[in-house]
């Protein structure tokens, strides 16, 4: 082969090869699961494992304090590098309320079975939101979908796949097509999508977008493209970046009372 083709097929040859390479290890990237395990759920907390056709979803159920009657219940989606067990005393003001909370785990995340993906998460979400909706200690008229980072694909996923009084994004992205781009990955590549732009665009119910200004994992400009798809969605600015952001416990008071959620 002559040098000068070399010149025409090595950058070829490069590209296939990085290609290759993300496809691979792409789903390692969007999931990059904490490695530690857990030994149980947190005194106080409630293991819920819920079999299905793609086999096991795993949360962690946190009752509301001092509540009487079926109660309302916010189901939280964390970010990608996190476990559902970090978040337990984080939610002990929707507690006060009366809301329980259920801490959706993803699958091969901690103590939860099978491996991440669009799909095993999307089974997940929805299997766990079907036994909530029959809990008797559960409102199943008043489920919130509530979802941060990667948890806001989830908590999408839920929402057009099973009837949600709310739902609340923070730190949201449009779709991780976006991200690949970045990446010079084409869309096509992409195995867990999460098209949140196109999903979104069939939701017509309450919805709370929560974004950092100075989010320089998830641009800020993502939220507020979010916020443009569902008529009514309410967009609070927050000024933080990505991790560092505390929970606008007020704000999102304020918005489960104006959906009927929530009643002080």
């Amino acid at each position: 082969m002559s040098p000068y083709a070399w010149l025409v097929l090595g950058p070829l040859v490069v590209a296939a090869a990085y290609l290759a390479l993300l496809f691979m290890v792409q789903r390692s990237i969007l999931f990059p699961m904490p490695p530690e395990v857990p030994a149980g759920p947190p005194p106080g907390t409630e293991d819920v494992r819920v079999k299905h056709d793609g086999g096991e979803a795993y949360g962690i159920y946190l009752a509301p304090i001092d509540a009487t009657g079926p109660a309302p219940l916010l189901m939280f989606m964390h970010g990608n590098g996190e476990l559902a067990d970090y978040w337990t005393e984080e939610f002990d003001t929707a507690r006060r309320w009366g809301v329980g909370v259920l801490l959706v785990e993803y699958p091969g995340y901690g103590r939860a079975t099978g491996s991440p993906s669009e799909k095993s998460i999307t089974e997940s979400v929805i299997a766990l939101y079907d036994w909530a909706a029959k809990e008797p200690r559960i409102d199943a008229k008043q489920i919130v979908a509530y979802g941060r980072s990667l948890g806001g694909a989830a908590a999408v996923r839920l929402a057009i796949n099973r009837p949600v009084a709310a739902m609340i994004l923070e730190s949201t992205f449009t779709s991780v097509a976006d991200f690949a781009a970045r990446f010079g990955a084409p869309g096509a590549m992409i195995r867990d999508r999460f098209d949140n732009r196109r999903s979104l665009s069939t939701y017509r119910g309450p919805l709370l977008i929560l974004h950092g200004r100075q989010d320089t994992i998830v641009p800020f400009a993502h939220g507020k493209e979010l916020a443009t798809l569902v008529p009514g969605a309410q967009f609070i600015e927050l000024p933080c970046g990505h991790n560092d952001c505390p929970r606008e416990w007020q704000s999102i008071a304020k918005f489960l009372e104006s959906t009927g959620v929530l009643r002080r």
